[in-house]
């Protein structure tokens, strides 16, 4: 049997501070000014940005990634205040046009009749502009945006929004061509991830063709499933019995009833599993039922030595070493020691990383909808860059919706 932990990108969700007894009332009243995305809130926008990470706004907030708490936009993007009269926005969608490296990858914000065009989370000289100076034929006061590059469309091309009229604005040619998809709810906003779109409504989303608009299974699903990290609300592991019967999702806790508020990494050794949340490692044996091991869970320190939140973990086949991943470090850790203790720290010339796994074929290290290769734990310890990343697929993670 092979096993899947669903971080975002392969079908799940994750998710947390402390401070001084003299702030904690001030903190207090300011995180209860804050929206929280797990009580269902609609979207106004979503877009990735040039380095893979998803925003999700709100009003004059943000959520950076899918897991953690709400932010004033104007931290991210300086002119998403009220002063600049731009307290939130209507749609957004990050630009895909390799022809145009001027313009590729780049993020637009829409509000009202004006665009906003970003890079590095910098405006561009010259924005806001009417949207007709950018995108002729594209109508203002806007729902939502999404790109379709060529192949999932048959252009590079972007989708936007309003009401049920889809307006399929070619990149190249600057036309326009409307189509009415009444079937399909109103796209508060709308997001493309491993190939597929998502219309997001309510706290709902519905996946859809971008060509046709046709939907297929069953929708809508709540968004706190899958894209976001919600105690309430998912996780799910995905279990493989056989390729033929394919990929089958469950609750974390029917089989880890213990862990209740999803997982922060998971690694298995020597035929135990071991799934870490916060600063708690809990070992499960690895047989059908998987049995809690008694005294667990016990604290990272204690049985890995290590102390700090761990983004991920992974242990290689035929090896004893688990490689801890925080920020941009990578712990080695002897299992076979006793005590367990950090044998290696070193650089990671990445940040941010959601998940990894490693096999015969190397190491992938999973941020957002991409991932990024390594032929060997040596290659990864020697390497001062990163690798090109790759975009996750619905077939190399067994997803169908």
């Amino acid at each position: 049997m092979e096993l899947f932990t669903k971080t975002l990108f392969l079908c799940l969700a994750l998710a947390l501070t402390n401070g001084a007894p003299a702030l904690q009332q001030d903190a207090a009243v300011e995180d209860a000014a804050l929206p929280d995305r797990c009580e269902g809130i609609e979207f106004d926008a979503i877009t990735p940005d040039e380095k893979g990470t998803t925003f999700f706004f709100k009003g004059p907030h943000l959520w950076k990634g899918y897991h953690g708490s709400a932010q004033p936009s104007n931290e991210h993007f300086k002119e998403l205040d009220d002063i600049h009269n731009i307290g939130h926005v209507d749609a957004a969608f990050r630009m895909h046009n390799i022809d145009n490296p001027d313009k590729h990858d780049h993020i637009y914000f829409f509000l009202d009749d004006k665009v906003f065009s970003y890079y590095n989370h910098t405006l561009e000289d010259g924005y806001p502009k009417q949207i007709q100076d950018d995108f002729p034929g594209v109508p203002t006061h806007l729902d939502s945006a999404v790109e379709c590059p060529k192949g999932e469309c048959m252009a590079d091309s972007v989708l936007f929004f309003k009401g049920h009229d889809v307006h399929l604005y070619d990149i190249t040619t600057k036309t326009v061509k409307t189509k009415t998809w009444s079937h399909l709810p109103v796209c508060t906003s709308a997001l493309r991830w491993l190939e597929h779109y998502y219309c997001f409504h309510g706290h709902n989303f519905t996946r859809f063709n971008p060509v046709s608009g046709e939907v297929n299974g069953t929708y809508p699903k709540d968004a706190r499933n899958y894209f976001m990290g919600c105690a309430d609300f998912g996780p799910i592991y995905m279990r493989l019995d056989t390729h033929r019967d394919g990929l089958h999702a469950f609750p974390i806790t029917r089989a880890w009833k213990e862990v209740t508020n999803g997982v922060d990494a998971v690694f298995s050794y020597t035929d135990k599993i071991y799934l870490i949340k916060d600063d708690q490692v809990y070992i499960y044996k690895a047989a059908a039922h998987y049995t809690l091991i008694e005294g667990y869970p016990k604290t990272v320190k204690e049985e890995l030595g290590v102390e700090g939140r761990v983004d991920a973990a992974f242990v290689c086949p035929d090896d004893n070493t688990v490689h801890i991943i925080q920020g941009q470090r990578i712990l080695y850790v002897d299992l076979t020691a006793t005590p367990r203790a950090v044998t290696q720290n070193l650089p990671l010339p990445l940040d941010g990383i959601d998940a990894a796994l490693c096999n015969a074929k190397g190491i992938d290290l999973f941020k957002g909808p991409q991932y990024y290769h390594y032929e060997s734990p040596m290659i990864l310890a020697m390497g001062r860059m990163a690798p090109l990343p790759e975009n996750i697929t619905s077939t190399m993670m067994g997803c169908q919706d």
